[in-house]
């Protein structure tokens, strides 16, 4: 069976290893066996592959770290600033009575 290939710039895949670093270090500080975390090895990994549902539940075995999710994309700087670009309009003429 052939790998799928995943197309992740070079930052992305960082982020993807310090993150699974990051869960991996939080499983060790609390002791947990590698069976307890599902999946872990490719989540410690940064692996690409894994859908977000193994990562909520891998931070869900760590204690309800899935809650940290809803913090991804909540400061929206960047989409705000567009948005407010397409919030102004042209002030038009008043119409003229005839």
């Amino acid at each position: 069976m052939r790998k799928a290939a995943y197309n992740i710039v070079p930052t992305t895949e960082e982020i993807l290893k310090n993150m699974g670093e990051q869960i991996k270090l939080a499983r060790l500080r609390r002791d947990l066996s590698a069976t307890l975390v599902a999946e872990r090895w490719k989540v410690e990994s940064g692996n690409p592959a894994v859908a977000i549902g193994i990562y909520a539940a891998v931070l869900h075995a760590l204690g309800g770290m899935d809650t940290d999710l809803e913090l991804v994309a909540r400061d929206d700087k960047m989409g705000r600033q567009m948005q407010d670009l397409n919030l102004i309009t042209r002030k038009r003429a008043t119409r003229r009575k005839k």
